[in-house]
């Protein structure tokens, strides 16, 4: 059971998330190439693309929140806090880039988040190894989702294509985490409606 010490911790996180500028330890993936003209669609797109994987971002941290929270084994809560900092790295990655292509995040976060965060604790009830395989799911569906985008950005676009790789390769990498820690996977009905989900909150954030 959380203490009175950990809910404050927990709830000051979910503020930060939502209100405070993130940070990234490792270079910003995109600081050496210089940004390439783009007409007002080709940066409306560009912009739109980057705020829904902001707000993907916002999901992910409510998510590992939530499964450290209820997570049993002690290993595996430190190794979601660790992928936790690295999503963190992506926040602001992704607001900056928003902000570079003159748009903003989206209004919705604060509901992604407290969303997920329910989500996240409710996976994290159910065991560690169905913990660990939700986990490695959502990063398999984000890993296709942020493949799709590379499509989708404008050729030229190379700082936000560079950010988008490099998060591509987390992602997958803390899938590959998951499952090496035991994660089970999930029946296909739950792997649907995870999809389902995902579908709604990628399609309201490209414009909202």
């Amino acid at each position: 059971m959380l203490n009175l010490d950990r809910l404050i911790v927990e709830f000051d996180k979910g503020l930060r998330t939502l209100f405070s500028e993130a940070h990234s330890v490792r270079p910003y993936p995109d600081a050496d190439i210089q940004d390439a003209p783009l007409d007002e669609a080709e940066k409306k797109r560009a912009a739109a693309l980057m705020r829904v994987n902001h707000s993907g971002e916002i999901c992910a941290q409510a998510l590992y929140q939530g499964q450290a929270i209820t997570a049993r084994d002690p290993l595996v809560q430190q190794k979601l806090r660790w992928a936790a900092q690295e999503e963190t790295e992506h926040l602001a990655w992704t607001a900056k880039r928003v902000h570079e292509l003159g748009s903003h995040l989206s209004v919705l976060n604060p509901f992604w988040y407290t969303s997920s965060l329910a989500i996240g604790a409710f996976a994290g009830l159910l065991g560690d190894k169905w913990n660990l395989g939700f986990l490695s799911e959502t990063e398999q569906q984000v890993g296709a989702h942020l493949q799709s985008h590379l499509s989708k950005l404008p050729v030229q676009d190379e700082k936000s294509r560079a950010i988008v790789k490099q998060m591509y390769i987390d992602e997958i990498g803390h899938s590959d985490m998951a499952i090496e820690l035991g994660g089970a996977p999930l029946p296909l009905p739950v792997q649907g409606l995870m999809k389902l989900n995902g579908k709604v909150m990628t399609h309201t954030a490209y414009w909202v």
